[in-house]
C-alpha cells in the first residue's frame, strides 16, 4: 500500500502492510470556487457587527496583522481583499501590515514578496514585529490571568485594526487564527513569554480543539478583548491549503464560527490507540524547521499507546532553526524527563521552553523517529531524537517489535488532522 506524505514541496511516498494500516486524513472539501467572491462576502457580510467598510472613516490609520512565513495563510487573496474594501476610505499611505511573527525571526524580502506579492510589497509598508525590541512596543497594562501586556506600538497607534489569518487546531492554544494575531503574534517577549509559561502549557486544557476553559487561549482571548479589533478576517483551508470558508467581523463570534468549521473538517476520531504512529508537518512553509515539527509529533501523540513509536517526516529546512533558544533548551538536559523537570523548577520562563516542554512530554512516553532533509543523526541525536533515512523501513521494524497484533496509523498531512481516541 502506497501512501503519500506531506513532506517539503514534493512529498514523500512510502510504502505499508495496508491490513496493519489506517489513513486518517481531513474530511476532504472542495476549494471554494470563487475565493476573491467568498472573502468579499465575509467583510461585507460579518458573523457579527458591521461589515468592515462601514467601521473606518477617511483619514482613518490602519493596522493589518498577518501570519508570518511558517504560516501557510493565503496572504496574496486576502490582504488585496481588505485594502480593496477601503480603497477611497483610506490611503495606502496610511496603511501598514504588521508580519505577526511572535518570537519568530523576521522575514527578508524575497520571503515576503513569495508570502505577500511584488504588488504588495512594493505599494504597501511592511514591517516585521520583533518581540525584543522595547522601542516598539506600547504598555497596555495586565489583563488575563496576571499577563503584562506589551503590543507592537504601531499596532496601538492604529486608528483601525484589523487582523487576517486561517483557523486550524492548534497543540496547545485550541486553535490558530483570530486572537493570536493579536497576542502572542504581534506581543512583546515579556507577553509571550507568560502567555507560555510552564503552568499554562503543562495543563491538560491546553491542547487541541479547546479554547473556554484552556490557559493559553483564555488570556489570549482577553488580552485581544481588552486592547481592541476593528475587524476579523479568517479563512479555514483544505487539504491542499485552499480556501474552503472564510469568516469575518468582531473578533470573537467571528472566531468561535470559523473555529467550529475547522473542527469539522480537521478533527477525527479513532476507535483506539496504535502501536506506530506516521506522521508529518503537513509540508511546506509549516515544516520548515524541527521547532515547528512538534506540532507533528503531537497530533501523532494523540492517539499513540505508551512505549509507541512516532515517525515524523519534516523537511527542516531551516534546521532547527539557527535563531531563537530551541535548541539550546533542548540539549540542555540528558533525557526528555530531566527536562521536563528542569523546566518544572524554573521560576521564569526562557524563550522556547514551551515547545521543549511538550516535545519532552511526548518523548518521555514515546520513542520519536525523524525522516528530515537537512539535519544530521548526530543533530538529532544530540536533542534526545533518532533519524531514518527510510520511513518505510522504519515502519516495518516498529510494526515487527511491536508484535503481530501491532496497528499502524498514518496521519499524511499532520496537524492538519487531529485525530482523538473517542
Amino acid at each position: 500500500m502506497r501512501v503519500r506524505l506531506a513532506y517539503g514541496e514534493s512529498g514523500l511516498v512510502i510504502n505499508v502492510d495496508s491490513a496493519r494500516t489506517t489513513v486518517v486524513e481531513p474530511v476532504r472539501h472542495q476549494a471554494a470556487a470563487d475565493p476573491d467572491g467568498v472573502l468579499r462576502r465575509a467583510l461585507r457580510e460579518p458573523i457579527a457587527g458591521p461589515p468592515l467598510r462601514d467601521r473606518v472613516r477617511r483619514g482613518q490609520t490602519v493596522a493589518i496583522s498577518a501570519c508570518d512565513g511558517t504560516r501557510p495563510q493565503p496572504r496574496p487573496l486576502m490582504i488585496p481583499a481588505v485594502l480593496s474594501e477601503l480603497e477611497d476610505v483610506v490611503d495606502l499611505a496610511d496603511v501598514v501590515i504588521l508580519v505577526a511573527t511572535g518570537t519568530h525571526r523576521g522575514n527578508s524580502d524575497a520571503e515576503l514578496r513569495e508570502m505577500f506579492g511584488d504588488e504588495i510589497v512594493d505599494t504597501v509598508r511592511i514591517v516585521n514585529h520583533d518581540a525584543r525590541d522595547q522601542a516598539e512596543l506600547a504598555w497596555l497594562g495586565v489583563h488575563g490571568d496576571g499577563v503584562p501586556v506589551w503590543l507592537n506600538r504601531q499596532w496601538v497607534d492604529a486608528d483601525v485594526r484589523i487582523t487576517t489569518g486561517f483557523v486550524e487546531p492548534h497543540f496547545f492554544a485550541g486553535f490558530s487564527g483570530g486572537p493570536k494575531l493579536v497576542a502572542p503574534g504581534l506581543a512583546g517577549l515579556d507577553t509571550v513569554l507568560v502567555l507560555h509559561d510552564a503552568t499554562r502549557i503543562g495543563s491538560p486544557d491546553a491542547t487541541w480543539g479547546v479554547t473556554h476553559g484552556n490557559p493559553v487561549h483564555d488570556d489570549v482571548r482577553a488580552i485581544a478583548e481588552a486592547t481592541g479589533v476593528t475587524f476579523a478576517l479568517d479563512v479555514v483551508l483544505n487539504r491542499d491549503k485552499d480556501i474552503v470558508a472564510a469568516f469575518g467581523g468582531d473578533l470573537l463570534p467571528m472566531h468561535a464560527a470559523a473555529c467550529a468549521a475547522a473542527k469539522r473538517i480537521a478533527m477525527r476520531p479513532v476507535v483506539s490507540p496504535f502501536d506506530v504512529v506516521v506522521t508529518t508537518n503537513s509540508g511546506y512553509p509549516l515544516d520548515q524547521n524541527l521547532y515547528q515539527s512538534v506540532k507533528g509529533m503531537s497530533a501523532a501523540h494523540q492517539i499513540i499507546r505508551r512505549g509507541g513509536t512516532i515517525i515524523c517526516a519534516a523537511e527542516c529546512r531551516d534546521g532547527f532553526p539557527d535563531h531563537g533558544s530551541y535548541r539550546s533548551v533542548l540539549s540542555s538536559a540528558d533525557s526528555p524527563q530531566a527536562l521536563l523537570d528542569q523546566i518544572s523548577r524554573r521560576t521564569a520562563t526562557t524563550p522556547d521552553q514551551w515547545q521543549v516542554q511538550i516535545q519532552a512530554r511526548i518523548q518521555s512516553t514515546s520513542r520519536v523517529v525523524m525522516h528530515t532533509g537537512t539535519l544530521t543523526d548526530a543533530d538529532l541525536a544530540a536533542v534526545h531524537l533518532e533519524q531514518t533515512a527510510d520511513i518505510s523501513t522504519a515502519v516495518a521494524e516498529s510494526l515487527a517489535a511491536a508484535g503481530p497484533d501491532a496497528r499502524l496509523c498514518i496521519l499524511p498531512e499532520g496537524p492538519q488532522t487531529i485525530p482523538y481516541v473517542a
